[in-house]
């Protein structure tokens, strides 16, 4: 990330542009982003899907699979301790 210009310096027409050319890579950034969650989203169906089909056997035996399907489908970040 390039560290921003002496702005006093900037004309407006120069700010405008910058504000652009930021507001589209923002724009861009985002819609990465999401693209991203939407495959997550996927996948951690998938394998919600397996652990509830399987019952959590073999290896996930000990495995809690409500709480995991919660804490897999959960929007929300982890709390960190």
């Amino acid at each position: 990330m390039e560290p921003l210009p002496d702005l006093a310096t900037l004309s407006d027409a120069d700010l405008k542009k910058l504000i652009a050319g930021l507001t589209q890579e923002e724009n861009e950034v985002s819609y990465q982003r999401r693209l991203l969650h939407g495959k997550i989203d996927i996948l951690r169906a998938e394998l919600v899907a397996r652990l509830q089909t399987t019952g959590g056997t073999s290896v996930l035996d000990q495995v809690d699979v409500d709480h995991l399907t919660e804490i897999l489908t959960s929007r929300a970040a982890p709390q960190q301790p």
